[in-house]
């Protein structure tokens, strides 16, 4: 299968967590975007598959981790201290291995993207 695959959403209340899944493809860097209705989608965090380097929106800094699980092809997103504003079709892309000259959190960095799973917080 040549594009990643979501898994772990689901609905919280304010203040629990969640862990997200992802199994990619390949080597690359990997991100997790989100999208809330009626906003544009967003980087949350990525990781570069190789040496592990992980960057953070600011939105998502102090409460959301990013790791892999490089034998397994694996990233996961641990969220923590959820928030409405939290709620969002999260979707895990994979680099292609090019670049563009975009920053990681550019979506045209992003070749492969999975179909997205819902987070759904309530207060």
């Amino acid at each position: 299968q040549n594009q990643p695959v979501e898994s772990g959403g689901g609905s919280v209340q304010a203040g629990e967590s969640l862990k997200l899944t992802c199994v990619h493809p390949y080597t690359n860097r990997v991100a997790w975007f989100r999208q809330a209705l009626g906003k544009e989608r967003e980087a949350v965090a990525s990781i570069t598959t190789g040496d592990g380097t992980t960057r953070y929106a600011a939105s998502a800094a102090g409460r959301f981790s990013i790791s892999q699980d490089q034998r397994k092809r694996t990233v996961y997103l641990q969220m923590s201290d959820l928030k409405p504003d939290d709620s969002a079709m999260y979707y895990c892309a994979e680099s292609s291995g090019r670049t563009y000259g975009g920053s990681w959190a550019a979506d045209y960095e992003y070749g492969y993207w999975g179909k997205g799973i819902q987070v759904t917080v309530s207060s």
